[in-house]
């Protein structure tokens, strides 16, 4: 009887201790979002003193500034993060001259595809072999996609279109099939109900945005999660930039460490997405990936910045890259 007591008593003392740990964590957590909505440098500068030494990156609410230096990181490993300033590798060029990007050295994530996951992506490899003209791969499964998107994107131009025109060709694909995943239901759908985009009733107003509605960039990043895994890998919601909900928070991105390359991500992810988005959903997207982690901050309902203007986006290539020779000669991605 003292025994089982003994044990009960243990066992109610633990119950405690978690819930005064999540009570903290909580606590901890809501500061950092008031911290994040009024200072964002200050933000900055406190998460990354508490990540990853003292609390786990993915407790924070926002990370697509924060510096990530492994908690076991030695001094010259230390030096080598100081040595990347904005992700380029010092003394280090490609073809053209530019100075590369150091490919990420964090451990391969290794992913548990759903059997959802597998269907979206086999009807998506389809949608891509159909909007580019019949490029298709034998290869199985997210590196099979790849594979695909490289070989379109690094084909031999025909006479007279330039690498702009396929730049622009490669979004147009991407479009074409996440509209064709989506089937012609959802965009009307999504746009009545959380872009606030009137549908055609024969009035004036037919067309017009009242929207987006206050809830679509949280609600979006609530589902997101379950329907892009198949491309993404697992991710969850978190806050945007300015503190608001609306944030999605890719783990590690499946499409970026399967393919080890920063032009798939910008021509056939990053920039399509957004402009997707923007255009067919009525509501704007800032897709802002981390080649340091692989990480990718999705922000619903933020406007995104020029890539040519954006610091925070390295212009070379990654140093591992497999297209960067291929595409050696013609203009940098």
């Amino acid at each position: 009887v003292d025994a089982a007591a003994s044990n009960s008593e243990d066992d109610s003392k633990l119950y405690l201790g978690q819930i005064r740990q999540q009570s903290h964590a909580f606590g901890r957590y809501q500061l950092l979002v008031k911290l994040l909505k009024s200072d964002y440098d200050a933000y900055v500068k406190t998460a990354e003193f508490l990540s990853p030494s003292r609390i786990p990156r993915g407790e924070l609410p926002n990370v697509q500034d924060v510096v990530y230096v492994p908690f076991t990181a030695t001094a010259d490993e230390e030096d080598a993060t100081e040595a990347t300033v904005n992700g380029y590798v010092a003394s280090v060029t490609g073809e053209d001259g530019q100075p590369l990007v150091a490919d990420c050295t964090l451990e391969e994530l290794t992913y548990n595809d759903s059997p959802l996951d597998k269907l979206l992506l086999s009807i998506f490899r389809n949608l891509v072999t159909t909007h580019t003209g019949g490029v298709t791969s034998d290869i199985p499964g997210i590196k099979g996609l790849l594979a695909q998107g490289r070989q379109y994107m690094t084909m031999e131009l025909p006479e007279g279109v330039t690498y702009e025109d396929h730049t622009k060709a490669q979004h147009t694909m991407v479009k074409n099939t996440l509209g064709g995943l989506m089937t012609p239901v959802l965009p009307p759908f999504y746009r009545i109900f959380m872009s606030g985009i009137v549908p055609k009733l024969g009035t004036d107003y037919d067309g017009k945005q009242i929207g987006p509605w206050f809830y679509a960039p949280w609600l979006t990043s609530m589902v997101t999660p379950t329907f892009f895994g198949f491309l993404v890998g697992p991710s969850k919601p978190n806050r945007r930039s300015d503190g608001q909900r609306g944030g999605l928070i890719v783990e590690k991105c499946k499409f970026l460490q399967e393919s080890g390359c920063k032009g798939l991500c910008l021509h056939q992810c990053k920039l399509p997405a957004q402009e997707f988005f923007k255009e067919e959903l009525g509501l704007s997207l800032t897709v802002k990936p981390n080649f340091v982690t692989q990480e990718c901050q999705w922000s619903f309902g933020e406007e995104p910045v020029d890539v040519v203007e954006d610091e925070s986006f390295p212009k070379g290539c990654l140093v591992g890259c497999d297209s960067r020779k291929i595409m050696a000669g013609r203009k940098s991605t």
